[in-house]
């Protein structure tokens, strides 16, 4: 016995722990659902209270059954009963419209919750750095967050109800029985210490299984984007890779399954075992109060209002341990979402912004650049410097993993270098707003988003903090190569894309991107930085596509980051990346003449072109309506 009150205090104290929560959660609830809260608040006490009127009720109508037998049937016998009879009827009656309206307002303040919380995923998602996306531990705290997040603070909210609610009902329960002895409440009590100790215990058994399983539950969430995401249906399908897959999520779910069976087995039987001890002190007091009653020292109202409190305590005090393993629960959870939400920015904004040039006339500059990623030891810019002058277009040329895609990154400000600055006109970025250093510049990434939705939303989302007119949408689909593929879709501008919608149409990877460079050119920032934007078009269409972005460049500062030599050819001035460093700079001409990395990439180059066949037919550039 000693051992079980041991258990209990310390399962007890890391419940009490946990309480540190309910503020945050209590101001989380509150800014969403507001006086919703207080509604349902009052509902529960009223619901509370509700019980021990029934049970004193049922003593005073069973002592009238009792002391009207053998008086006959009359009006003045009966009335008594009768308005008993109602009043219990009003009371059922009363608890029904209560919970009615409990369940109503409770689902008003669930769908209010869950909005508020997904809207603080959202921005606590859109806040943290590029850099947690690189990270598996930043994965997991996002999975746990998003997994619980919806249900958990409105459960917790619940169980605190709950908590309250039958509290109230069991003091006055405990009042009832204290008048019969005070054994009785001590013994209702005892009889739920076993029961308390296997909730604290598996609550916590089954939380901390959840946390050391939170990547073999992303890596399931995987493996059943693999089966069914049209991204990899084609490949699956050639490569016969559906069993393989299929064998591996169900690999991994037999594990997690006979893991958590095996945790619901332990908490069974240790439920049943404290559910037997409370029946033997239930049974005990029955027996000693049937007793007193053979005695005459109590009536056989008394009796049943004994049993009926006695039973009601024992099952508020089995809902009390139900509801307190699911505040604990849901408290230990919630923290998942309190630490994901506590993730703090390294790329932060300066105290004292400064304005940005709406257009460059010194130019951008890399001055002594260090960056690695994090939790890898590679330096990806080691000591880099490279200047862009104001109107150049300057292309950055390399084999893969010298870095190139990084110097766009560094200059969003998606990271931040170890040591050295970036300037525009030579002011570090880090002086700027991130929003306005943001809108300084427009880029197009390596891997453009396809939006599900029409071509002009497609394009316009490159710029919505003005209003766009019809024709700057054209201009910067015809900048961008694009408005030849649109004129061949069914509602043109209006044509919905990608097919996860219904009437979508379909586009090959070249036509996405140049939808793409379509919606990186409406925005009309002094700075162009774009990456590797003609690595889908054919040599045909390449070169039609430069001589307009020459265009479309004029006045402005470019960095075109490419590997193709065809495109970087074209460009003013070509810098030549290799171990995180500018080795060679100069025109096509020049750097030809220098005989370096360059001339090598122009001479494997110009051996493919020799080879390459006719020009492509004119269906590998039709769209593909649904």
């Amino acid at each position: 016995m000693p051992e079980l009150f041991q258990t209990i205090a310390i399962r007890l104290r890391r419940g009490v722990r946990q309480l540190r929560h309910l503020p945050r959660v209590s101001a989380l609830i509150w800014n969403a659902a507001g006086w919703w809260t207080v509604i349902w608040a009052a509902l529960l006490l009223a619901q509370g209270l509700l019980p021990v009127a029934t049970v004193y009720l049922t003593r005073l109508l069973v002592d009238s059954l009792v002391a009207s037998l053998g008086r006959g049937v009359s009006w003045s016998t009966g009335r008594p009963i009768l308005s008993l009879v109602a009043l219990m009827a009003g009371v059922v009656l009363l608890a029904e419209l209560l919970r009615s309206l409990t369940n109503w307002v409770r689902a008003v303040q669930s769908e209010l919750l869950k909005d508020h919380i997904q809207a603080r995923l959202h921005e606590q998602s859109l806040a943290v750095d590029l850099a947690f996306y690189d990270s598996p531990e930043f994965y997991d705290h996002l999975h746990r967050a998003r997994e619980e997040a919806p249900y958990r603070p409105l459960a917790l909210l619940e169980s605190v109800g709950g908590l309250a609610q039958n509290a109230v009902t069991l003091a006055a329960m405990g009042a009832v029985l204290l008048s019969f002895g005070v054994w009785l409440p001590l013994a209702l009590l005892l009889s739920t210490l076993p029961a308390l100790a296997v909730v604290l215990g598996s609550t916590l058994r089954e939380h901390q299984w959840r946390r050391d399983r939170t990547r073999d539950e992303r890596r399931t969430w995987y493996f059943d984007w693999l089966l069914t995401s049209r991204e990899t249906a084609s490949e699956l399908r050639i490569f016969d890779l559906g069993d393989y897959f299929q064998s591996a999520y169900k690999s991994l779910r037999q594990r997690l399954r006979n893991e958590r069976i095996d945790l619901v087995t332990r908490q069974c039987v240790a439920e049943a075992g404290a559910s037997v001890i409370g029946l033997v002190v239930a049974g005990v007091a029955l027996a000693w109060m049937v007793w007193k009653t053979s005695q005459h020292a109590l009536t056989l109202g008394q009796l049943t209002l004994f049993y009926q409190a006695f039973n009601n305590g024992q099952r508020l005090m089995r809902s009390q341990l139900a509801e307190f393993g699911q505040f604990y629960a849901n408290s230990l959870f919630l923290g998942n979402l309190f630490e994901f939400l506590a993730l703090e920015p390294r790329v932060v904004e300066s105290k004292h912004p400064v304005r940005g040039p709406s257009a460059l006339t010194e130019g951008l500059r890399f001055r002594r650049v260090t960056f690695r990623y994090p939790d890898s030891d590679r330096l990806i810019l080691d000591d880099f410097d490279l200047l862009v002058p104001a109107g150049q277009i300057a292309a950055v040329v390399g084999l893969n993993g010298a870095g190139k895609s990084t110097l766009i990154k560094l200059l969003c400000r998606l990271y931040d270098p170890i040591s050295g600055r970036i300037e525009l006109d030579g002011i570090d970025l880090r002086d700027f707003s991130l929003r306005e250093l943001r809108s300084r510049i427009t880029v197009l990434l390596q891997e453009p988003v396809r939006y599900s939705a029409t071509v002009a939303e497609n394009i316009t989302l490159g710029d919505l903090g003005r209003s766009q007119s019809e024709s700057r949408v054209v201009a910067a689909a015809w900048a961008a190569g694009a408005d030849e593929c649109v004129a061949r879709l069914p509602q043109r501008y209006r044509t919905v894309l990608g097919k996860r919608f219904a009437e979508g149409a379909e586009l090959s990877v070249g036509e996405w991107q140049r939808l793409a460079l379509a919606r990186t050119f409406l925005r009309d920032s002094p700075i162009i930085a774009l990456d590797e934007p003609t690595s889908a078009m054919d040599p045909w269409a390449e070169a039609e596509w430069v001589s307009r972005f020459r265009q479309v460049a004029a006045g402005r500062t470019a960095i075109v980051i490419t590997h193709r030599v065809t495109t970087a050819m074209r460009a003013d001035v070509i810098h030549v990346m290799a171990q995180g460093r500018i080795v060679e700079s100069g025109s096509h001409d020049e750097l030809l003449t220098l005989g370096g990395l360059y001339s090598r990439l122009w001479k494997r180059h110009s051996g493919r072109a020799e080879r390459t066949s006719a020009p492509p037919l004119a269906s590998e550039h039709v769209c593909q309506p649904a």
